[in-house]
């Protein structure tokens, strides 16, 4: 791995920001006034004007110096995005430079307070808002004291099952899934009892989630048939490889039946806004906000001139509250929530960088990198309490002209967590179509979903994914017990020279099958998955569906619940070469699915069952499986680890693990690095931690009964 972290520490030094000496600076504060000149003794108050002021001293001045916009300690309220185009572009000794103070926060919002909140009774607060009742303004997201507060829903916690599912085709069309098709859902006679008092309105307004395999679809209902317990939702044909079936979870949403817990909310279109306090909350100290604009930054070049937008830099900025509404025709579903934007996006750019920075309250992802974005960074920032996910990389298309898929963004040292609040299918960090992106030394956690996702090609087709690097990011505390078929990192398609190494992957929990640690689905190819610690994880902590000429070295797979090594599909080609790993469990079996059946090359490995010496390889005693050819040269025997009950693989000892050739890697590396503060900002917070064990302790119980 010593190419890898030479290419890591060049990356790093490369994106950091330059001092310069002197430089044309505009400055804003909450106290400014947008007519005055923007000098330190008399700011501006908006972002919007401060931009245009830049704008205007990009054209007068030769371009020598940057221009530098200097945003005071404070909150600004952004009534709409910031979008740059190419005539903002600056050059590399004459950058375009957003930046908050150092050590001060400079806070953005894109959320309007409440005011007038009043007492209906100790258990239920009131607001009017004219502007929903006069305007039909509408928002869907509201915050109390900084906390995404909940829509009333009902169930008010976890999720009622759905019974069957029959679907009427209205327009088939060409493609795989009908354009046009209506589903009768059949429920649970008591759960369906909810829908016998909706209204017209809130047939209208509510909101049926459901979780079906790895993904969700967000409706409108559009009737129910109370005689046979069912409800009718309309829009595109349901997808045969992820349908709705007796699997399926939903909950409901935004109805004024479902308004009856604590921390919930409800607003009605004669904009009366409720809310139910928890006994902690205090009406007189308590601060209100909703949403007003989708989106934080803007940034598009001009591809049709070659114009892109570059060396625009953002640092020291808090970007907070942004809204997202569902269409009329709601969300159908969609791996990785990959239709959802973001709040700031990018297109045709080259050499955009943010920097300590933070995203949070969001209503979708926090990053796009999508059309011939290259050279750009995200690094030291925080993106939390998110709507989708955290950064996506590329497009889900592949662009005909090569010079606009993206490449070379680097996303080093953030933390992203605590995501998937309206599309729990999103992903921490996805590279869709795009090349040659690093993605180091992140800290993701915390979401209902993968964490990392590289590729968007299924099946051996060219894919334009290549030579990743996913290196030193500790992955843990994802799914929930909510969504199946996911990965600490997860691969599509061709990908050579993808290289996944010096990960901590752990605590991936799914609801049915497919919580895996490092999972090679469709196709995935010339991968090299090297100095992985990868444990807890629920279905085993390597698994690959189908691909080719994957590299699988130097591994640490330890205590996963139900197996360790996994594989789906027989190819007659060598599907992996498995050497130098250590597994180590104590439950569960070694090996599940066809691993002892697929084409791979397995040897120089370390297995060890503390509670057992005689490993079955499936249905071969060790002796028989190195008779059939495999692991000639491997162990059953304790590798020495100091504590792994307590999840310390450390080696008490190298005696065992020099007879495979395992170098010992520094698991400490993986996460965010920098001062004490940051690295505290990234650790788990304990009860979560608590509330995840309790999740998978009983939906194990009931598994096992």
């Amino acid at each position: 791995m010593k190419t890898i972290a030479v290419i890591i520490g060049i990356t790093i030094i490369s994106y950091f920001p330059f001092e310069f000496s002197s430089a044309q600076k505009i400055y804003l504060s909450p106290s400014g006034n947008d007519n005055n000149p923007g000098t330190f003794e008399r700011p501006l108050a908006s972002l919007s004007k401060a931009h245009e002021r830049a704008r205007e001293l990009r054209k007068v001045n030769s371009g020598d110096q940057p221009v530098e916009v200097i945003a005071l300690e404070g909150e600004y309220l952004m009534r709409e995005p910031l979008v740059l185009t190419d005539e903002d572009a600056g050059t590399p000794i004459s950058p375009l430079i957003f930046r908050g103070e150092e050590g001060k926060k400079a806070i953005f919002t894109g959320g309007v307070k409440i005011l007038g909140f009043e007492r209906v009774n100790s258990k239920l607060w009131k607001a009017y808002i004219p502007e929903v009742a006069r305007f039909g303004w509408y928002f869907e997201q509201f915050y109390i004291n900084g906390r995404r507060a909940v829509r009333a829903r009902t169930p008010d916690a976890g999720f009622y099952f759905v019974k069957n599912v029959t679907e009427t085709v209205v327009e088939k069309g060409t493609g795989r899934s009908p354009e046009m098709a209506v589903q009768k859902i059949f429920l649970d006679s008591t759960d369906s009892r909810l829908f016998i008092s909706f209204s017209d309105q809130d047939y209208k307004d509510a909101v049926i989630t459901f979780y079906h395999k790895w993904d969700n679809t967000r409706k409108h209902i559009y009737d129910f048939d109370s005689e046979n317990s069912a409800i009718y939702t309309v829009g595109t044909g349901m997808k045969s490889w992820n349908p709705l079936d007796s699997k399926t979870r939903y909950f409901v949403e935004n109805y004024r039946g479902a308004f009856d817990a604590q921390g919930e909310w409800y607003l009605e279109r004669s904009g009366n806004l409720w809310y139910i306090p928890f006994e902690d909350e205090n009406i007189w100290s308590s601060s209100f906000c909703v949403p007003v604009i989708d989106e934080f930054i803007v940034i598009k070049g001009d591809g049709i001139r070659n114009k892109p937008v570059s060396n625009i830099m953002f640092e020291n900025l808090v970007f907070r509250i942004s809204g997202y509404a569902v269409p009329e025709k709601g969300n159908e579903p969609a791996q990785a929530a990959s239709p959802v934007g973001a709040v700031v996006t990018l297109d045709f750019v080259k050499d955009v960088s943010f920097r300590n920075c933070e995203i949070s309250h969001t209503g979708t992802y926090a990053f796009w990198f999508r059309r011939a974005c290259t050279d750009c960074s995200v690094s030291g920032c925080y993106l939390h309490d998110l709507g989708a996910g955290g950064v996506k990389i590329g497009e889900t298309i592949i662009r005909n002209n090569i010079r606009e898929i993206t490449n070379n963004i680097t996303i080093d040292n953030n933390i992203i967590r605590d995501g998937g609040h309206l599309f729990p299918c999103a992903v921490g960090i996805i590279i869709f179509n795009a090349s040659d992106n690093k993605l180091t030394h992140n800290e993701i956690a915390d979401l209902r979903y993968s964490g990392i996702s590289v590729g968007w090609v299924w099946g051996y087709t060219p894919s334009p994914s290549k030579r990743n690097i996913i290196a030193y990011n500790h992955i843990h505390h994802l799914g929930w017990g909510e969504l199946c078929d996911m990965g600490g990192v997860y691969t599509l398609g061709a990908s050579e020279g993808t290289v996944v190494a010096n990960n901590v992957i752990h605590h991936i929990y799914s609801f049915d099958y497919g919580g895996w640690g490092l999972y090679t689905d469709e196709g995935s190819f010339g991968i090299t998955m090297e100095n992985n610690l990868v444990y807890a994880c629920k279905s085993s902590g390597f698994h690959q569906h189908y691909g080719k000429e994957n590299i699988i070295r130097n591994n640490i797979l330890a205590l996963n619940l139900r197996a360790q090594l996994q594989a789906t599909r027989i190819e007659e080609h060598r599907s992996i070469s498995f050497t130098g790993n250590i597994i180590y469990f104590d439950r569960g079996t070694l090996l599940s699915s066809n691993w002892n059946k697929f084409n791979l090359f397995s040897d120089y490995n370390c297995y060890w069952n503390p509670k057992s010496p005689d490993i079955m390889f499936a249905d071969k005693s060790f002796s028989e499986w190195k008779n059939s050819g495999k692991d000639l040269n491997s162990l059953i025997a304790d590798p020495m680890f100091r504590d792994p009950a307590a999840y310390d693989f450390r080696f008490r000892n190298n005696s065992i693990i020099k007879k495979i050739n395992f170098t010992p890697f520094d698991i400490s590396q993986a996460g965010v690095y920098g001062s004490d503060k940051w690295k505290e900002l990234a650790a788990f917070d304990k009860n979560l931690e608590l509330k995840f064990n309790d999740i998978i302790n009983q939906m194990e119980k009931k598994a096992n009964k």
